[in-house]
């Protein structure tokens, strides 16, 4: 029998996560629920250790009391973009996420035939090479007055969540849901917090584990009434991507 401090601690995970005893034992593999582990009448599994170490970074070492450090790597865990789509000439696109898609955008991380029926474009800005950038489409008010529903975002791929900065907005891609915020980290905490701007939304905290990617916000884009479809979108960009590269190619001549 596994010892009382283990029982506890594989409860508490549970409990943490907000998973009730079936959802837990269908996302770790175990037949109807975990009652019988939290018992102690069956055995913790090597395969349900290694799965809670796979999806939610729990140290082994940790649930069987010999380490006080709940989570592995924590600070390292990777949020680099899943799936990154090139154009003809090997550039990284720069794919739209609208509202309607952002909604499926969670689940579909990893599918790279999803990102195809996604609308891509090329901005051939020097601040937007050597890196990847991704457009999404803000929904909701909890980013006023700095960003409003219906704008979009230019955002930079971030490579771990060591790399934000309390200053600058964030697009947070959840296990769940797409989210535009600011990201804090409180001393002490293993804990990442949500802020938004707008001041009647709280900032709530999640795990590391539960963001899979993080974009940084580098540009915003307002549009009329008449962007607001994609077609509309990708027009006005094109339009003013030809704008550039003829005020760009009269500096050349002159």
């Amino acid at each position: 029998m596994e010892n009382e401090l283990t029982l506890k601690r594989f409860t508490d995970i549970r409990r943490e996560l907000g998973y009730t005893q079936a959802e837990f034992a269908k996302l770790l593999g175990i037949s109807n629920t975990t009652a019988d582990i939290e018992r102690g009448r069956t055995k913790l599994s090597g395969k349900v250790v290694a799965e809670l170490l796979r999806q939610f970074k729990i140290n082994p070492l940790w649930l069987f009391g010999e380490s006080e450090e709940q989570y592995l790597e924590t600070s390292k865990t990777s949020v680099i973009p899943k799936v990154v789509t090139v154009d003809s000439s090997d550039q990284d696109n720069m794919v739209l996420v609208n509202a309607k898609a952002a909604a499926g955008y969670p689940q579909n991380i990893q599918d790279a035939s999803w990102y195809k029926q996604l609308p891509a474009f090329d901005l051939p800005i020097p601040e937007f090479r050597n890196a990847t950038y991704r457009g999404f489409q803000v929904e909701g008010d909890s980013m006023l007055p700095n960003l409003r529903p219906g704008e979009w975002v230019l955002a930079r791929a971030v490579e771990h969540i060591d790399d934000v900065n309390p200053n600058k907005m964030y697009v947070v891609v959840l296990q769940d849901a797409v989210l535009v915020k600011k990201i804090e980290k409180r001393p002490n905490s293993n804990n990442i917090t949500l802020v938004s701007l707008n001041e009647t939304y709280p900032p709530y905290e999640i795990k590391p584990f539960q963001i899979q990617e993080i974009w940084q916000v580098s540009s915003k884009i307002t549009f009329g009434e008449d962007a607001t479809t994609e077609k509309g979108l990708l027009k006005q960009l094109q339009e003013s991507m030809d704008e550039l590269k003829k005020q760009f190619n009269k500096q050349q001549a002159s």
